[in-house]
């Protein structure tokens, strides 16, 4: 009974409040493998006679479902001042990671402009590397709103391009563009200026 208890209390202690966000941080790069994985192979995961729409509507489900564990692993850890390593380290990995396999389902999909997602990507890896340059250098600058919105504008491009709204989703796509750029500018000048 002794050795049931502490089973149980062991779950409990795997399942607390300070495991929930890189629980849902894991979930997002599982998400960004299956999001891909019904791009590519939804023929085979959706026979006939279902329509091949239905590869639409399960891809952006899933995207959907990935951008809302984003949202509430940051909300929970910062509710909670939860800080851990794995966070900090896989919390932004999994936002690319989710971020890539959307873009890369839409080129495959025919629907988004190769320089656009070119310009978006370009931009993310270029800041990222400048992130671990300032870190090196005990360098912290603090995020700004500027990222919320483009990354809001992303999410929005991709949801609207993987439902085939061609129209919208195509605006969302540049202007997600110029806002990405914009906020990468704007990230290297405060950079700069820390360096002064």
């Amino acid at each position: 009974m002794a050795n049931r208890t502490n089973y149980c209390h062991r779950w409990r202690n795997k399942l607390s409040v300070r495991n929930i966000p890189n629980i849902l941080t894991f979930s997002r790069i599982v998400f960004s493998f299956l999001l891909l994985g019904v791009v590519l192979y939804g023929e085979f995961l959706l026979p006939p006679p279902i329509h091949p729409s239905w590869r639409d509507y399960f891809a952006c489900l899933i995207f959907i479902l990935a951008s809302i564990t984003d949202f509430f692993d940051g909300f929970i850890a910062r509710e909670h001042q939860i800080t851990t390593t794995f966070g900090e380290v896989f919390d932004p990995l999994a936002d690319k990671m989710l971020i890539l396999s959307a873009f890369l389902a839409l080129l495959i999909l025919k629907r988004a402009d190769v320089w656009a997602i070119f310009l978006i990507l370009s931009r993310e890896f270029f800041i990222t590397g400048l992130r671990v340059v300032a870190i090196s250098k005990g360098i912290s600058v603090a995020a700004s709103n500027l990222g919320k919105y483009k990354t809001t504008l992303q999410i929005g491009a991709i949801g609207f391009l993987l439902m085939e709204y061609m129209q919208i989703g195509t605006v969302l796509l540049w202007l997600a563009v110029l806002v990405t750029l914009y906020s990468g500018y704007d990230y290297l000048k405060r950079y700069w200026g820390y360096t002064q």
